[in-house]
């Protein structure tokens, strides 16, 4: 069977079994059965099949399910929602401070639990109300909100990223590195774009005081002990409200801002490989968690709660975290198995060939890829293009990185922003409708689009940078040597 029927065969099994619904893995277990028949020793490979999605599965994708995990900590102990309260208060001077509030908190989230679309829609079910209640126009509410995962597919602890590495068999920890400065970078370019356009047009974000009158609540210091208060005090100075409103920034930000320093810190001082950082980084998670709680106990702010920590949110978070877990771990396997039976055919092979046959340079075939993954991200998530495509961009001797010489972890960050452009990217892009599906009924879809389009060029501003100048990427992983 010639190379591009075998392709055509195999690409169009998955394409046409998810557009009917099917779930991702099982699209792929389809191809891996059909493919496996015909390509892979008839019978006897279908014997073997299940041996080789054991394989498939590997210690080195520990840290996505520990990642997962710890998103999941906390989000279910509120610590994720308290801290976006506590920015809030610390930049109410600044224009379109909900946009900044929702870029900020749509990091957290998104980096934390690798899922874009669950956290589009979380995020837009708690922040967009609110700012349409307070007058913010479509383009400064719903377009920052579905623009935050392109800073959470970089900054680590991403998910995605761990998973891009472990399956290319690259370093995780040099990945998550080179993913540090173009994200600061994407995320400086939104607050600008945020904050000018507020400027130049205040009505696109109008405003709003938030309540003084709790601002000007005293704190109360108050010590329990076996349910009894040893001790209480109450203070009532001059700059009450600049405590109320820089306090609860020390109280929820700074212990988020130190998970990310004990997970990036370890690797980047090689006192912890990605398994054991990622390890960590779910007991800094509880630690501070259980700090939250020790602190509501001690310090009363006025307008901020403690954590709801307990036993069942981390049980409802590690049943979460276990749904995940389980359906990533079904793809990869699944997809794994899917690249053998494409080698096997020749379909990978011959691909490249022709495309080598051209004689194209570097970055035309970066371009090409980049292309690629703008055309799928209209239909499929990040983890199904990034299993997807892997076979011809990274796998093996036989791939686009190989036989180009292209730089695999500046590849791969390139990879990361494409996934998640491709997400936004009009008409069909899974983002666009998830945001139509939590928006207002009076909201039309046009709305939507125009409101992803400046983030969308901002986004692939740092894209061509990056691949203009390389180093942007590849600078800080390069000091882990």
């Amino acid at each position: 069977m010639d190379w591009y029927i075998s392709l055509t065969l195999l690409l169009g099994t998955v394409c046409i079994v998810m557009f009917i619904g099917v779930p991702v893995a099982f699209a792929f277990f389809t191809a891996n059965i059909l493919g496996t028949y015909l390509f892979i020793s008839g019978d006897i490979g279908l014997i073997f099949m299940p041996m080789e999605f054991s394989n498939a599965i590997t210690f080195g994708l520990a840290p996505v399910s520990l990642f997962l995990l710890m998103g999941e900590i906390l989000l279910h102990t509120g610590v994720a929602f308290k801290a976006i309260g506590a920015i809030d208060r610390i930049i109410s001077r600044l224009p379109g401070r909900l946009s900044i509030v929702s870029i900020i908190g749509g990091t957290v989230f998104s980096s934390l639990s690798g899922s874009t679309i669950a956290n589009t829609a979380i995020l837009g079910s708690v922040l967009l109300p609110d700012m349409m209640k307070k007058g913010y126009q479509p383009s400064m509410s719903m377009g920052p909100i579905m623009a935050v995962g392109g800073i959470a597919m970089l900054i680590p602890p991403s998910a995605l990223a761990v998973l891009l590495a472990s399956i290319a068999e690259q370093s995780v920890a040099q990945l998550l590195l080179a993913g540090i400065i173009p994200g600061i970078l994407m995320a400086v370019l939104f607050f600008a774009y945020v904050i000018i356009r507020c400027m130049i047009n205040p009505a696109l974000a109008p405003n709003y005081d938030i309540d003084e009158s709790a601002l000007e609540l005293p704190i109360t210091f108050s010590l329990n002990w076996s349910g009894k208060q040893v001790y209480s005090a109450i203070y009532n100075g001059k700059h009450l409200k600049f405590y109320n409103r820089i306090l609860p920034s020390f109280v929820y930000i700074i212990p988020l801002m130190l998970i990310f320093v004990v997970v990036v810190g370890s690797i980047f001082l090689k006192i912890a490989a990605p398994i054991e950082a990622a390890a960590l980084g779910c007991l800094a998670a509880l630690a501070a968690c259980y700090f939250f709680k020790i602190f509501n106990n001690v310090i009363k702010i006025s307008g901020i709660s403690g954590a709801d920590f307990n036993l069942k949110h981390i049980g409802s978070a590690l049943m979460e975290t276990t749904k995940v877990n389980v359906m990533i771990l079904f793809i990869i396997a699944g997809s794994l198995v899917f690249s053998q039976a494409l080698s096997n055919s020749g379909a990978t092979n011959g691909l490249l060939e022709a495309v080598a046959a051209m004689d194209l340079n570097k970055i035309t075939i970066v371009i090409i890829m980049v292309l690629v993954l703008l055309f799928l991200g209209a239909f499929m998530d990040q983890v199904s293009m990034l299993l997807l495509t892997m076979p011809f961009f990274l796998l093996g001797a036989q791939s686009f990185q190989v036989l180009f010489d292209i730089d695999v972890i500046w590849l791969m960050v390139l990879m990361l922003i494409t996934m998640e452009i491709s997400l936004l990217t009009p008409p069909f892009g899974l983002l666009l409708y998830v945001m139509k599906g939590i928006a207002p009924p009076h909201i039309k879809i046009g709305q939507v689009v125009s409101a992803a389009l400046p983030f969308i060029a901002i986004e692939v501003f740092v894209l061509i940078l990056l691949m203009t100048f390389p180093e942007v990427a590849i600078w800080l992983p390069s000091k882990l040597d």
